[in-house]
Order: C-alpha cells, then sequence, then structure tokens
C-alpha cells in the first residue's frame, strides 16, 4: 500500500486497524510463474483494504478461504492451493521481497513507537535499566539481623558510606542499590532503590534482635536478592550463623546459574560458636553444624565465581573493604579454580594489552604459591617484596594480590593440603556472553536457547558474542572442569554479526566453567593482533535429566490460582524424582511431591500458584520448578517469572484540554515569554492521572489538582520564546500513556498568535509496567523477537502467531 509508518492501532486495544477484507472477498490471484510481485487484486490495493497470507505446514490441515492469499514460502502448504503463491516480506528472496528492505524499517520504527511508552510509563532510568543500559554494578547486601550482628551491621553501614561517597557521579557509582535483611524466621523485604540516601537510610535503620535458636534464614534471603537483583550483578551476604533453609541449596543454584550472578559470603566467627550454651554437648552438636554448614556457604559461593570470606569480627571491615573497593563493571575474569582437597598443581593464564589492576584472590589456609611472569621473573609467598606484586592484603582465610600488570603467559604454581579457590581478575573492556543451544523442535529448524542445565554427556552447542571490540575473534572455547584437569575442546565457527557458534561433541558430567580465548587487533600494538582469555565466572552443571514448563499466561490475578504444567524426563536411572517448587514471595502453591519416571520417557504434573488477594499490581514472582533423581545425585529445574497484575479494564488514554495560551513572543525571543494552561483527565471510567512530566520542552511546568473535581490535573506552564514548543507526556494509573504537543510561533507580520496546536497521544500501555532488569543479551534477543513480530504480522492465526 505503500505506507511508511507503523499501524500504531495493532498494538492498541479497543481501536480500528483500517478497513479489513470480509471472508467473503477474494484477496489474491495465482502467482504468474515465479513472480508473485503482482497477485493482490488490484481493488484491494486501491480500496486500502487489509488483507492477511494465509500458513500452514501441515499438508492435511492446509486449507483456506477461497480466493485468499498465501503467507508463502517453501514449508508452507497453503501456498499450493490456489491462488498459489504468497505475499510475505520477510527476507530478499520472499515472495514479496522486493518490499523487505521498506518493511523492516518500519518494523523497526514500531518497535522504537512501543518502547517509547514503555519508556513514558516506567521513567528514563528504570527504562535504562531495562534494556541493561547502565553504568556500575549493582550493589546488593543480605544482612543477618540477628542479635549478635550488630557489629557487622555497623561494619556493612561504614561501608556503605565509603562506596557511595567514592563513587557517586562517577563511571563506578551502582545503578541499582538491594538491601534484603534476614533473621529467624522471617526475612525482607527486599528494598530497591536507585537513590543512594534510601539506601543509606534504609541500612541504618537496621537493628540487631533475637535469633537464639542459632540458625537463620540465609538462603530465603539470599533467593529473594537473586530474584531482584539484575543478572551478573554481585550480592554480598553477611552472617555468623549456618542457615535453616538448608533445602533451599538446589534453588539458589539454580538461580546463580540462570542469572550468573556472582555471591560473596562474608562469615564472621569461628566454627559458627555465637551463643553461649549451658550443654556442652549441645554446644559441640551446634560446632559441628556449624562446620558442615559454612562448607554450604563455600559450595555456593564456588558455583557463583565469589568468595567464602571466613573472619572474626574485628576483621570484616578490612576484609569487606578489599573486595568492594575491586568491585568494578568492567571487571573480567582470567581464572577461576577450586581444590578441595587441596593439592599441588600449577595453573596458567594469559593477559592482553587491555587488561589493568590485574589481582588475584586466594581462599584457604596455609596456602603456598609460586608467581612467574611472562618475563621469566619469579615471586614467592615466603618473599613479598619483589617486583611482581605491588600490593598484598591478607585477613581470614582470605588473601588478595595486585600484580604489577604485564602482558603475556603467566603461571601460577599452588602447594596445600587444604581446600582453596583460586581467582585471577582484572579490568577490561572485553569480555564475553555465553548460551547453550538447543534444537528447536519448530517447524523452521534452528536453535533455541536452552533455559536450563545441558545434557550430561552428549554434544552441545554454545552460543559466545565477544563484547567490548569489533575486531576480536574467537579462536578457541573449552569446558575446563572445576575441580579437576578435565576439559572438553569445541570447535569454533563463526557467525555473522560477530556471533561465534561453538560444537562440542561431549558435554562433562562435573561441575564446568567455559575458558575462551582469541585475538583483537590493536592499532597501538606492534603485532597485528593480541591474545586474550577470559572465562566465565558462574559454574555450570550438566545433567541428565530435563525439566520444561509449558508456555503459560505470565499474568497472576489476585486471589485466583494460576495452574502451569511442566513436565520432567530423564536419560539417566528411573525411579521416584523428588519434585520441589519455591517460589521468592512465598505465595501459596500446591503441586506433586514426586513422579515417577522411566528412562526416556516424561512424566507430567502441574503447579498452582495462588497470590494473595490483596498483593499490589506490578508484583514480580520467579518460581523454580525442580526435578531430583533418586539419591540427589543428579537434578535440573526451570525458572519462570510472573507479574501479579489486577485485572485492568481502564484501556482509554489520558487526554488534554487546552484551556488558554498566551504570549507576547517577537523577532528577538530572548526578551519574551509564553505560557499555558492545560487540563488533563482520565475520562470517566478512567483510573486517573498518575504523573505528568516534559518530554518536550525547556520551560516551567506546576501541576495541581482542580479544587472541585480530584480526578482532573491542571498544567500551567511558561517557556522564553526561544523555546516555542512542548510536550506533556502523560501516564495513568494502569499503564496508558498519552502526550500533549503544543506550539507558538510568531506570524509573517510578527503578531504574536499561537499556532499549530495540537494534541496527540500514544500507544496504550493496558497494564502497569513491572520495572525489569535484563542482561544486553537477553534485551537483544528481545528486540530482534519484537521486531521479527512486528514484520510478521501478517501470518495468520492459524499458526498460533498473535
Amino acid at each position: 500500500m505503500g505506507n511508511e509508518r507503523p499501524n500504531s492501532n495493532l498494538i492498541k486495544s479497543g481501536t480500528s486497524i483500517g478497513n479489513l477484507a470480509a471472508k467473503s472477498r477474494a484477496t489474491c490471484r495465482n502467482c504468474d510463474g515465479d513472480d508473485c510481485t503482482n497477485n493482490i487484486l488490484e481493488d484491494i490495493l486501491d480500496e486500502k483494504i487489509l488483507t492477511t497470507g494465509y500458513f500452514n505446514f501441515v499438508p492435511v490441515f492446509s486449507t483456506k478461504p477461497e480466493g485468499k492469499c498465501s503467507h508463502g514460502g517453501g514449508i508452507d502448504q497453503t501456498s499450493k492451493i490456489e491462488p498459489k503463491g504468497g505475499i510475505n516480506k520477510d527476507k530478499f528472496d520472499s515472495s514479496h521481497g522486493h518490499l523487505h528492505a521498506e518493511a523492516a524499517r518500519v518494523a523497526i520504527a514500531a518497535t522504537s513507537e512501543l518502547l517509547e511508552d514503555v519508556r513514558g510509563a516506567a521513567g528514563d532510568r528504570p527504562f535504562l535499566q531495562m534494556m541493561g543500559i547502565i553504568k556500575g554494578k549493582p550493589l546488593c547486601f543480605v544482612i543477618d539481623t540477628t542479635g549478635s550482628m550488630a557489629d557487622d551491621i555497623a561494619t556493612v553501614r561504614t561501608v556503605t558510606s565509603s562506596i557511595i561517597n567514592s563513587k557517586v557521579g562517577t563511571d563506578e557509582e551502582p545503578s541499582l542499590y538491594i538491601l534484603v535483611p534476614f533473621n529467624d524466621p522471617d526475612f525482607g523485604p527486599l528494598i530497591k532503590t536507585t537513590d543512594p540516601e534510601v539506601f543509606k537510610n534504609a541500612i541504618n535503620s537496621l537493628s540487631a534482635f533475637g535469633g537464639g535458636d542459632f540458625p537463620e534464614m540465609s538462603l530465603s534471603g539470599l533467593q529473594l536478592a537473586l530474584t531482584g537483583a539484575p543478572s551478573n550483578s554481585e550480592i554480598f551476604l553477611f552472617t555468623d550463623a549456618p542457615a535453616r533453609d538448608v533445602h533451599l541449596r538446589s534453588t539458589v543454584i539454580a538461580l546463580i546459574e540462570r542469572t550468573q550472578t556472582v555471591v560473596n559470603f562474608m562469615i564472621t566467627g569461628t566454627g559458627f560458636r555465637r551463643r553461649r550454651r549451658s550443654d556442652n554437648n549441645q554446644q559441640q552438636q551446634l560446632s559441628r553444624m556449624g562446620r558442615s554448614v559454612a562448607q554450604l556457604y563455600r559450595d555456593l559461593a564456588q558455583a557463583s565465581g565469589g568468595q567464602a570470606i571466613e573472619v572474626t569480627k574485628s576483621e570484616l571491615l578490612e576484609a569487606t573493604n578489599i573486595i568492594t573497593e575491586s568491585s568494578s563493571s568492567a571487571l573480567v575474569t582470567l581464572l577461576q579454580a577450586a581444590r578441595s582437597p587441596g593439592k599441588a598443581e600449577n595453573f596458567t593464564f594469559t593477559v592482553d594489552e587491555s587488561v589493568r589492576n590485574l589481582t588475584i584472590y586466594i581462599t584457604g589456609r596455609f596456602v603456598d604459591f609460586t608467581l612467574i611472569s611472562p618475563a621469566g621473573v619469579s615471586q614467592n609467598s615466603a618473599n613479598m617484596t619483589g617486583s611482581l606484586i605491588i600490593t598484598s592484603q591478607s585477613v581470614g582465610n582470605f588473601r588478595t594480590l595486585q600484580l604489577n600488570t604485564q602482558v603475556g603467559l603467566w603461571e601460577i604454581k599452588m602447594v596445600s593440603t587444604n581446600p582453596y579457590t583460586l581467582k585471577v581478575v582484572g579490568e577490561s573492556s572485553i569480555d564475553f556472553l555465553f548460551d547453550f543451544l538447543e534444537v528447536s523442535q519448530g517447524p523452521f529448524g534452528g536453535f533455541g536457547l536452552l533455559e536450563n542445565r545441558p545434557r550430561a554427556g552428549v554434544n552441545g552447542t554454545l552460543s559466545v558474542t565477544i563484547t567490548g571490540s569489533d575486531s576480536a575473534i574467537l579462536t578457541e572455547v573449552t569446558l575446563v572442569e572445576s575441580s579437576g584437569a578435565g576439559k572438553v575442546n569445541g570447535s569454533v565457527e563463526a557467525q555473522d554479526g560477530g556471533d561465534f557458534l561453538v560444537q562440542f561433541d561431549r558435554i562433562p558430567s562435573v561441575e564446568f566453567v567455559v575458558l575462551i580465548k582469541g585475538r583483537n587487533s590493536n592499532a597501538s600494538s606492534r603485532a597485528s593482533s593480541v591474545s586474550f582469555q577470559r572465562q566465565s565466572s558462574t559454574s555450570i552443571r550438566a545433567s541428565s535429566v530435563t525439566v520444561t514448563a509449558a508456555d503459560s499466561n505470565s499474568i497472576l490475578v489476585p486471589g485466583i490460582p494460576l495452574s502451569i504444567p511442566f513436565s520432567v524426563v530423564t536419560s539417566g536411572a528411573g525411579g521416584n524424582f523428588i519434585i520441589q517448587a519455591t517460589n521468592d514471595q512465598g505465595f501459596t502453591s500446591t503441586f506433586p511431591s514426586s513422579l515417577s519416571l522411566e528412562t526416556g520417557r516424561s512424566a507430567n504434573g502441574t503447579v498452582n500458584l495462588t497470590a494473595p488477594p490483596n498483593t499490589p499490581s506490578g508484583t514480580d514472582v520467579t518460581l523454580t520448578i525442580e526435578a531430583n533423581a533418586p539419591g540427589g545425585n543428579d537434578t535440573n529445574y526451570v525458572v519462570l517469572r510472573f507479574t501479579v497484575l489486577r485485572t485492568v479494564t481502564d484501556f482509554t488514554l489520558p487526554v488534554c484540554e487546552l484551556l488558554s495560551l498566551r504570549s507576547n513572543c517577537s523577532a528577538n525571543c530572548s526578551v519574551s515569554m509564553w505560557e499555558l494552561s492545560v487540563q488533563v483527565t482520565d475520562g470517566p471510567e478512567g483510573t486517573g492521572v498518575d504523573r505528568i512530566s516534559l518530554r518536550q520542552g525547556n520551560g516551567t511546568m506546576n501541576t495541581s489538582l482542580a479544587a472541585d473535581n480530584e480526578n482532573v490535573t491542571l498544567v500551567s506552564y511558561n517557556a522564553s520564546c526561544c523555546s516555542p514548543d512542548v510536550e506533556l507526556l502523560v501516564v495513568d494509573r494502569v499503564g496508558n500513556v498519552g502526550s500533549c504537543f503544543y506550539t507558538v510561533r510568531t506570524t509573517a507580520d510578527n503578531s504574536t498568535q499561537p499556532m499549530n496546536i495540537t494534541t496527540t497521544t500514544s500507544s496504550p500501555l493496558p497494564t502497569a509496567v513491572p520495572v525489569v532488569s535484563l542482561s544486553t543479551r537477553a534485551v537483544q534477543s528481545f528486540l530482534l523477537c519484537l521486531s521479527t513480530t512486528i514484520l510478521g504480522l501478517g501470518l495468520s492465526s492459524e499458526m498460533g502467531i498473535n
């Protein structure tokens, strides 16, 4: 039809999208050979009648009304039925491929239009967080508030003030502040803010009380933080007690894997013996339990790539300062390994020219090492005055070494019979993102993102994207055992757009990390390119169990149960699999406690989840469904996110009514002003105006409620005549977005009259907009899917595409 702008009504409820072809009206003719350029009937185009292309890839169901168009393409069976051919513009070689570029441009414009509405409803900063466009890392503290933690809480206050005072206004200013307190039996609430003063006030209001029964709800607090923080965050958990909720161990590990979040445990006290007991036997029992659950914290830290730092209360401030000061949004991992029990082993890592602030973390007692630089110079732990180590700090079981950064291959020889972890980090713009893929079961083939653990012992596929450099290429990808020397090398294949596809003939059956190596062109280097090495922080576990959840409504209506079907299949031994379903909001749920599986066969279950009737709209809930094999040696999961929304009936946009506009604008705009008065309402059935802001304009705006009607908001605006345009952005209480544009200009005879005064409205958001945080990788996928969906709106509902 020649339209160059999006049809915005396609995403508006209760509006007309144009003149639609009646079911009985013919819209297409047969293609002339391979030429489908002119197969839409002339009267359809002349009258600007909207039609669609029918589609089905199953021959037996391939029917369409008489005279209608088909989508077209090799797998569209309806295109073989008269009228034959198709009308899609999906690719340049499609039926109407000559219009592909124009259609793609309109799809991009439609995507931008929709995202502008989301931005208007949510606000600039939450929108940037959703898109992954943030400066510094989030600062997230999970804090035990039981009676013995008073000193620890005071330390956190000191550290928080130091971080905020030193980083606010810089590129390292935290993009988000998150606080989760926990006690027993309570935990939460999660406090999330972008205001550092609000965060400081929240920590200052914490007080230590209760907790006489020793174990606390630490994993519940951590679970809440993992679901509330953006992916790739760093969390600090402070406690001096073991966990009461040990049953959440696998849930927490699942969330760590899905979000690739680093968790550092700041553990104070010796053996968790913090409360006096009159019974010596009970004291000894608690001490033994403390040692075992301390290992739980070490395991979780290792899984996330974090540290389990065990110090006295007097040492906590020093340890926390060391690790928080070294945190940076540009931090990359070059090497990470854990050994339990400890043993003598040599590790190598490559440092490239982009790396600065090269640092080594070691946790463990009585660990010796020898460091060898690329130039062959060595320095060991018995001599800390050599040329390789700039500074060294040691507190509790934690040691950090800041190195004299040198480009090339380094080696560190570790010697210890005690368990230890080793991590080498630096600051660099070059890093990588990765996702495991699975072969798509859909009609178009290809790959889809794997939403849980990969299958153990079989081949697998990894998608890798290098970030921070347009010239970097990937040369090697290896799956390295986290606690051993085993590794599996992959076959690397470059893809369009700077991505790489990596094929492995086997996925390790033990915990592993992803190690990549590559080369980066550097104009400042004498060499044409330099080698670099990066490693994932989060450890990955493969599984012979697969858990999948059927596509379901992602909306929870308060007080109404939502059924979430799921299935479990195993390629390993069958038996009775334990099922666990947990959510971070503590909502009531029911699910089968176990499912009986045979090898290669699936079993189905359902989780029924209910949000309490008084749950506020916009509340997010994360549901984790786990299946544990008999004996507990294998487990897998699926993580689902839902939003609680009350039923929305308001789909009307807020509107503006101009009350007055006055100006004395002249040719010398700097000495004249103009002003206007506007009345804003949300209609008789609306939910009311939530907020009004300036999308455009450099003047001063004031708002007030009308004296005789609280549903009417009065807006006054004045500005210099040098700024003759203003656009008001109006959002109602369920997220519908309207905009009102006004302009004042001088006429040819220099009289001051308002001109081109218009009121427009934008696409509504018919629900409240929850603020979510996504990784940059997830946003890229979201935008690609959104643009593709808008471009492919001509697909028939026969295929199930909305």
